[in-house]
């Protein structure tokens, strides 16, 4: 020990044990590598090893020579840094500069993109070469990020930042237990010579059982009436619904769910998976229906409606889920659950099991 610490006691041992990290993390595991393959090379040859490893031999050599050159220690056989010694430093007119900051200043965290075109009017008004926009955003960051967050004061006087409204999110351990725990919704959306048009669509995570409806427009309003349509229909309270964070499910819809008081839960961004179970009905109701109506949707969404109700009539009460091993329809797994109670009067049709075809199709139009 006293060979390789200057001092002794705990200052000694501090030393040591920094020295220690210091080489482990020294030697990389691309180091490691190199000298398994050196081993391999004096054991088996050149031919094996090329063979094995796809290198050839000059590299092996040169491998060699550095670790020959290193005194045998393994972090010879790193690989260098590339990065030159001398990096070039960013030279620009000091109006270009002051105008970013101007620009950050009256508009409050405006992006590359957006600065850019702005910044080109301003250059060439002044005969200046006007950078490009990844440039502008490594201006902004040696400019110190010119970052600026909304600010509030504590009831304690403190300064804070306003921190976002957060939506609620499913919890990850979230299952449906009954019917009408979870209602699921999302939009598809079809495209026709540039036109386009919608089809709601709601699922209940318990018993599968769905519905949807062709319409113009996936506005908010929209959706809070097809919320307000899903509840009538369904023969049971709606405790929960889940969706994405689109436009669609903002404004009316959230007014909707307070009404009803019904928890709003959205998926994270980008993670459809979170919905899989109505993204897989959005499938299944593409391929055994809305691609083969296609035209019929875009000419007579009335019509559409229609035959879409006849269709969801047989997905519900007759066609067999896989979700229950294809033994049973989802009104059929509905009616066998525990929880299920018919909450309507038994001379009501607005119930889904006392819905008829044509009474369907008022709801749905």
């Amino acid at each position: 020990m006293r060979q390789f610490n200057k001092f002794k006691g705990t200052k000694g041992f501090i030393s040591t044990w920094q020295r220690v990290i210091r080489f482990r993390y020294m030697i990389t595991e691309q180091a490691k590598e190199r000298c398994r393959i050196l081993a391999f090379w004096e054991r088996h040859g050149t031919e094996a090893t090329g063979e094995a490893f796809k290198i050839k031999e000059r590299t092996l050599f040169l491998w060699q020579k550095k670790l020959k050159e290193g005194l045998g220690k393994l972090d010879s056989l790193n690989s260098r840094k590339r990065t030159p010694k001398n990096k070039r430093k960013r030279i620009w007119d000091d109006k270009i500069l002051e105008e970013i900051k101007k620009i950050r200043v009256e508009h409050k965290n405006l992006g590359k993109e957006k600065i850019h075109p702005l910044l080109l009017d301003f250059c060439d008004a002044y005969g200046l070469a006007c950078p490009g926009i990844s440039t502008v955003g490594r201006l902004i960051k040696d400019l110190g990020g010119l970052r600026d967050y909304p600010q509030r004061i504590t009831g304690t006087g403190r300064i804070t930042k306003v921190k976002r409204n957060k939506v609620l999110r499913k919890p990850k351990d979230f299952k449906a237990l009954y019917p009408g725990h979870c209602i699921a919704f999302d939009t598809i959306e079809k495209q026709r010579n540039g036109n386009r048009m919608y089809v709601l669509v709601a699922l209940d995570l318990y018993s599968r059982v769905g519905f949807a409806l062709g319409t113009k427009s996936h506005g908010s309003q929209t959706m809070a009436h097809f919320l307000h349509l899903v509840s009538m229909l369904f023969p049971y309270d709606i405790k929960n619904v889940l969706s994405d964070n689109g436009s669609e499910f903002k404004k009316y819809f959230t007014r909707e769910t307070g009404k009803k008081s019904v928890i709003h839960f959205h998926t994270y961004p980008r993670t459809p998976k979170m919905n899989a179970h109505c993204e897989r009905l959005n499938r299944t109701l593409q391929e055994e229906f809305i691609d083969y109506k296609i035209n019929l949707l875009f000419d007579d969404v009335t019509e559409f409606n229609k035959q879409f109700s006849e269709y969801l009539l047989f997905y519900n009460e007759k066609r067999v889920h896989h979700a229950f091993k294809n033994k049973y329809s989802p009104l059929e797994a509905m009616l066998q659950s525990t929880h299920y109670k018919i909450n309507l009067p038994l001379d009501c049709k607005n119930g889904w099991t006392y819905t008829s075809i044509v009474n369907f199709c008022i709801f749905l139009v």
